[in-house]
């Protein structure tokens, strides 16, 4: 289970306080994979950087006994000159505390990935793409009770999707959960049991997908949306 009580989320901005959430109270249901969707500036990346302890609250917070992962197309912590190998193993080493298995790992996310020779580079010279295969490999390599998605399993050519649809079903048939950010409610729908809106300010929770695809082509189709106090997102 994950909470979010009351929980405020602002940026400061020369023009103010730019709210993305405001007093949100909404609880994930147990065992159950979460969809977050919205257009662009809706407040999806936001919503796991803060699950995922990336980002804090300005105000309230988020309750939860589970073991959560970084969000996944996240790269923002990634030091550019340190090659994928480095970053790989500084993540294993904080995670896990047998060598052993540190290197098992290790081979696997180089494998994984696909990178090659760029995985002993370092990842200032990785694409965007890239840099996303790295950080998904990384993720997958752990075991989390909930993994944080971001639009990562649209990356790469169709192999390599193939690949991170399997090895997410793989995640999913052990028992772990996902909350996958996406732009796709197609994509949503094939791994997702419910699903979550941003919407001015809040997070509106959905069962029914016939009542999600009406309500989101409503907020597509409503243009920049903005706050109370004029902010938008």
């Amino acid at each position: 289970m994950i909470e979010l009580r009351g929980l405020t989320k602002f940026y400061k901005t020369k023009n103010g306080r730019h709210y993305v959430y405001r007093n949100v109270n909404v609880i994930f249901p147990e065992g159950k994979n979460i969809g977050v969707i919205g257009p662009n500036g809706a407040g999806k990346s936001t919503l796991l950087r803060l699950i995922g302890k990336i980002e804090y609250p300005n105000e309230g917070k988020i309750i939860t006994n589970k073991r959560i992962s970084f969000p996944v197309g996240f790269q923002g912590g990634f030091q550019g000159s340190l090659t994928g190998r480095e970053l790989a193993k500084f993540v294993m080493n904080v995670y896990l505390t047998d060598e052993e298995e540190c290197k098992e790992k290790i081979k696997w996310i180089y494998e994984f990935t696909e990178l090659g020779r760029y995985f002993d580079m370092p990842v200032k010279t990785y694409s965007t793409g890239m840099r996303a295969r790295l950080a998904f490999g990384i993720s997958m390599a752990l075991d989390f009770d909930y993994y944080l998605l971001d639009e990562v399993t649209a990356v790469g050519d169709a192999e390599f999707k193939r690949k991170s649809h399997h090895i997410l079903q793989e995640k999913l048939t052990k028992g772990a959960n996902i909350i996958l950010a996406s732009h796709s409610l197609e994509l949503v729908k094939k791994f997702c049991d419910l699903i979550v809106i941003p919407y001015k300010g809040d997070i509106i929770l959905f069962t029914n997908f016939k009542e999600v695809e009406e309500f989101y082509q409503k907020v597509c189709f409503e243009g920049p949306i903005f706050r109370e106090n004029g902010d938008r997102t």
